[in-house]
């Protein structure tokens, strides 16, 4: 039977997420969602491949258009699913993995070493061997990674492939920091001195360039785009063959349908810091703003989630920017045969899974606010944001069509760790009624840093458990779920 008795909280004055329309066909289904619970616990993750597939399409379609050699690899970092991994080996996309338990599985499921990188922060003996065992590319940090590396080559006997990982890019005569990687400045003088058949590192088939900025600046990538391909065409000219420029990830999506409410919650948030309204976040958060000699002072720490420019737009815009010459950067990729890579995580896990979570209780605190209490905890849906600003929707066993304004209620979500700051959302959702018991809560769009990055068994919980949806029809049944851990 149908469920029309899902609505989302703030009807009004809310953040309203751009959805999909196999979220609200689950979301429709209150019966099929109750047997999900029964047969699985809560809370439940539930991942739809079929998307991240449309969002891979979206970025080759880019790139075909500016007609430049490339590759995507999904940062798996993003979401553990095996799904995931299994839909990017089908789409003909690579898997960057950054530990190794991500580089084991992604071979169990098919990577191999033209479809795999590893970019670990920390890279132990073993992810090494077992890279260069199987050919995978090896992004090096630091010349203690490189001799590592080529000590484990020599005893493999073999080559390893390798790219290096740079910082340090000058942008508006400013230079980037970043703790991770080779600075620019030096990385010339590094690999002539010290890579090739004759020098200290002779186990390395050196094969392109990497970086990843912090933020999501699209004028820093292209700068920094343009200087490796300046670096490129030196140390070609030394003797090496580089194949490729990898720019990371860090790729905007926009999460939300309207520019206006973004700005408006903005302005409201501020507004309560100083007392002018009640406060819109739970004890008055100022998620990065603080009050000062009556200022509001700072800047808020949450992802952007309004942007124009975004996913393909983003991409175009990189690939589109001009130098000094006015040669955009699809051109200069394209004279030097480069191929350029980029290793999304968020933007291609885009509208690919929601969470879902049952009711628990119902309370007043003493300040006389609802807290609503869900059979999940704050790690199972958490990232280093400071709030997930999107409106959950929630599904009512009983939901009249016309509820009575008078039924209207402001609701904070809290969850099941023993910690006063496990409130699941710090905004504050308003209801046309406040949920029962067993009543669902929905939160979309979370498939990207939110579901797993975080996510711990502290208390001993048990972990949420991650179903792959495939629509097989109109009509939704228990059977088009399967758990993420069965192949």
């Amino acid at each position: 039977m149908n469920n029309k008795n899902y609505t989302k909280g703030n009807q009004q004055e809310g953040l309203t997420p751009i959805t999909s329309n196999w979220m609200h066909k689950i979301m429709k289904e209150q019966e099929v969602v109750q047997e999900l619970f029964t047969t699985y616990g809560s809370p439940l993750n539930i991942l739809h491949p079929d998307s991240f597939a449309k969002n891979c399409n979206t970025f080759k379609e880019v790139f075909q258009q500016y007609q430049v050699k490339s590759q995507l690899f999904y940062a798996r970092k993003a979401n553990k699913a095996k799904a995931f991994v299994k839909r990017a080996f089908l789409e003909n996309i690579g898997v960057d993995t950054a530990s190794e338990r991500e580089l084991e599985q992604s071979l169990e499921l098919g990577g191999d070493g033209d479809h795999l990188v590893l970019t670990s922060a920390i890279k132990t003996e073993k992810q090494i061997r077992i890279s260069i065992q199987h050919q995978v590319p090896i992004i090096i940090d630091n010349h203690d990674e490189c001799l590592l590396i080529n000590k484990l080559a020599q005893e493999l006997n073999c080559k390893a492939r390798v790219g290096f990982r740079l910082s340090g890019f000058y942008v508006d005569e400013e230079k980037l920091y970043s703790r991770f990687g080779f600075d620019i400045e030096e990385i010339e003088e590094y690999l002539i001195t010290n890579v090739g058949e004759d020098k200290k590192l002779n186990k390395f088939n050196v094969e392109g360039i990497h970086f990843h900025l912090d933020g999501y600046s699209t004028k820093q990538r292209s700068e920094a785009l343009l200087q490796c391909i300046q670096l490129i065409k030196k140390l070609n000219a030394q003797g090496f063959t580089f194949r490729f420029i990898d720019i990371g990830g860090g790729i905007l999506i926009n999460y939300l349908e309207s520019k206006t409410e973004w700005l408006d919650f903005d302005a409201k948030l501020k507004k309560s810091l100083k007392g002018e309204i009640s406060p819109v976040t739970f004890n008055n958060n100022g998620l990065g703003y603080w009050l000062e000699d009556g200022i509001v002072k700072g800047e808020r720490k949450t992802y952007p989630y309004y942007n124009e420019i975004n996913t393909d737009k983003f991409l175009n815009e990189i690939l589109a920017y001009t130098d000094n010459s006015g040669s955009s950067i699809a051109s200069l990729l394209r004279d030097q045969n480069l191929e350029i890579r980029i290793e999304p995580g968020r933007s291609l896990v885009n509208q690919s899974g929601i969470t879902m979570a049952k009711v628990v209780h119902r309370k007043k605190d003493a300040k006389g606010q609802w807290l609503v209490g869900l059979e999940m905890n704050m790690s199972q849906m958490m990232s280093s944001s400071a709030d997930f600003m999107l409106d959950p929707y929630v599904m009512y066993a009983d939901l009249e069509d016309k509820e009575a304004e008078n039924e209207a209620v402001e609701v904070y979500f809290t969850g099941a760790y023993c910690l006063e700051r496990d409130v699941l959302l710090k905004r504050k959702v308003k209801l046309p009624k406040l949920p029962e018991i067993n009543d669902v809560v929905v939160f979309v769009n979370t498939a990207g840093y939110m579901m797993h990055f975080f996510e711990t068994q502290a208390h001993l919980f048990q972990l949420a458990t991650n179903l792959v949806y495939t629509e097989k029809s109109d009509s939704i049944g228990v059977t088009d779920f399967k758990k993420d851990s069965e192949d």
